[in-house]
């Protein structure tokens, strides 16, 4: 075995516990606190932070890196080759953040030459059974991916989204900070921060109202929120129109500035519109 311990001098209490039927790789790295559970497999590259705990059957290969306190569930499989046909053995890495839940059957891939070698995975995120997070991805802090959601690859999901059951992104699609993407939906285009996309293929139906106020955003934020999202999604001229529009009038508003600076950077995919008739449904 000859895993590296970072655990402190002379406490006991704090040394990895390691079952039996575990295999852990020498060079792998384990901070204080680990546990591994039965069967498992930690492979030689792999740097495990205080109190990870890997509960059984989960196999981490890989140059991959996960932050302390984090919670991996029996037959998940992160870190392993990414899925792309073009990779060719080249160095890559996978980095998982802090209190991160990783449950049941779940999927990360690290990243390919062709998206900068890396894919990371933001702090306090949830991902339930069997979701997977491809090669390239870059994930912010608590997000939420529900049951057998799957993100493809070089796909960017800002900090609080929550894509629910079943729904499948497209290979570099962007996702603004605190959107909500309903179950089953098929992401195609871009979706703006705080926006609700439904349907497949999925579609702007709005804004998370919900989880604004669940996050404590004032009345004020939200107010002006809907008054932006109404102007942007209106009818009449260009998007690139409104924006500039939108942005005269609100320049004094982060979350307004937020969605306009999404819009302005732009990417590969398009932005995700409301169908048409339902611009003003907020």
């Amino acid at each position: 075995m000859n895993a590296s311990v970072a655990s402190s001098a002379g406490s006991a209490a704090l040394a990895p516990a390691i079952h039996p039927s575990a295999i852990v790789e020498a060079g792998a790295e384990l901070g204080a606190g680990v546990v591994i559970g039965p069967f498992c497999h930690v492979g030689s590259k792999a740097v495990l932070g205080e109190g990870v705990r890997l509960t059984s059957h989960v196999s981490l290969a890989g140059d991959t890196r996960v932050g302390a306190r984090t919670r991996i569930f029996p037959f998940a499989s992160i870190g392993h080759e990414p899925q792309d046909l073009k990779y060719r053995g080249e160095a890559v890495t996978l980095t998982i953040g802090e209190d991160c839940l990783i449950r049941e059957g779940v999927t990360m891939n690290p990243g390919t030459a062709g998206g900068g070698l890396r894919t990371s995975v933001g702090a306090r995120c949830t991902f339930l059974a069997n979701s997977h997070v491809a090669h390239d991805c870059r994930l912010g802090d608590d997000i939420v991916l529900s049951n057998n959601v799957m993100l493809g690859g070089h796909c960017q999901i800002g900090n609080f989204v929550i894509i629910s059951g079943g729904a499948a992104a497209h290979q570099f699609v962007r996702i603004g900070a605190h959107a909500f993407v309903g179950g089953l939906a098929g992401v195609e285009n871009d979706i703006i921060p705080y926006g609700i996309a439904l349907g497949n293929r999925a579609a702007l139906a709005g804004l998370n109202i919900v989880g604004l106020k669940r996050r404590g955003f004032s009345r004020e934020a939200v107010h002006d929120l809907r008054r932006a999202y109404r102007a942007l999604f209106a009818p009449e001229g260009t998007l690139k129109e409104r924006v500039e529009d939108v942005a005269a009038e609100f320049a004094s508003h982060p979350e307004v500035r937020e969605i306009l600076d999404f819009l302005r950077e732009g990417g590969e995919r398009a932005i995700c519109m409301p169908r048409a008739g339902k611009e003003d449904s907020v």
